[in-house]
């Protein structure tokens, strides 16, 4: 088991792969230094070779599919996670990796959004999307995650082997930040300084694409991980919507004793039906997700035994 390991996720990164390589390894001198080259049609995979890294390849498209089998494939008493395109600077890894290693930290947040990112980023979509995540998540979850979307992160190894990969894409960190805050791990934010790319170097990030798929994966994960929120806000509407048009037609009734409006009549009682379909959808999802909390604390205990096992393995 490695003591420390970065891990740097790449595809088409043959301009910044060297910078970075030599960046992590004079601030981590003791760290193994993890390429995933993901299906690069230019030089990354042989330049960080090269350099000494140790460079692997996952063929699935997509940086969730990256995360993946990063997590899988290694094991380390704390992971560093870092973009390939040399936008972080490697001299804040020391202090994330002390807070995994020395504080207990499960997972550290590299924050670019209380530093530089606003000026250096030159993408304003890019810019109000992270701060609308940023707000809508801790919101809607009660945390106070500086910035959801960063690719700089810390991980402990009971995250790392916790952590049930489902995204395929860069809606990654939204799954990883979620996932952090409601399995009530310890999470930390590190400010961090941030550094547009180099000119020449291409994001491989789509403003709307990209954005609409992590937006799409904050709801299905809001469905996963507060289903009474969701379905009870739902429901909520419905019941509301339901009374407002009902209230009209039972007045007239009152005064005339006749229903003249039967279709109002009729929507507002399948409106209602629904409400009350939806209340107890999101109760019935929430008993179980009470129940998957706790096989959860179960299956970390396990990872802590494995853990401990196979550092006794590599001090032997």
């Amino acid at each position: 088991m490695d003591r420390t390991a970065v891990l740097i996720p790449c595809y088409n990164e043959e301009q910044t792969v060297a910078k970075v390589i030599t960046d992590c390894r004079a601030a981590l001198p003791d760290a193994v230094i993890y390429v995933y080259d993901n299906n690069s049609t230019d030089r990354t995979a042989e330049i960080a070779r090269s350099l000494g890294a140790v460079v692997r390849h996952e063929h699935q498209q997509g940086k969730g599919n990256v995360v993946r089998t990063m997590f899988r494939e290694i094991d380390a008493e704390c992971y560093i996670m870092v973009d390939g395109d040399d936008t972080y600077p490697a001299e804040d890894a020391p202090a994330m990796v002390q807070e995994v290693l020395e504080n207990g930290a499960d997972m550290v947040v590299g924050d670019r959004l209380s530093s530089t990112y606003f000026a250096e980023n030159k993408r304003p979509f890019h810019n109000f999307g992270n701060s609308l995540m940023r707000a809508m998540i801790n919101h809607i979850f009660h945390s106070d995650i500086r910035d959801i979307m960063t690719g700089y992160r810390a991980f402990s190894y009971r995250f790392a082997k916790s952590f049930p990969v489902v995204s395929q894409g860069f809606e990654i960190e939204t799954e990883m930040t979620i996932h952090a805050i409601d399995k009530n791990m310890l999470v930390k934010n590190k400010v961090i300084n941030y550094r547009d790319r180099p000119e020449g170097s291409t994001s491989k990030l789509n403003t709307f694409s990209d954005g609409l798929r992590v937006i799409r994966t904050m709801l299905k994960m809001m469905v996963d991980y507060r289903p009474i929120a969701f379905f009870g806000w739902i429901s909520a509407v419905l019941a509301v919507l339901s009374i407002a048009f009902f209230v009209p037609v039972f007045r007239a009734f009152l005064e005339t004793g006749k229903v003249n409006r039967f279709p109002t009549l009729i929507v507002c009682g399948f409106a209602m039906v629904t409400s009350v379909i939806s209340l107890f959808s999101g109760l019935i999802l929430q008993t179980i997700k009470h129940k998957e909390n706790r096989e959860f604390e179960n299956h970390l205990q396990i990872i802590d035994q494995l853990r401990k096992i196979r550092e006794n393995r590599t001090n032997i």
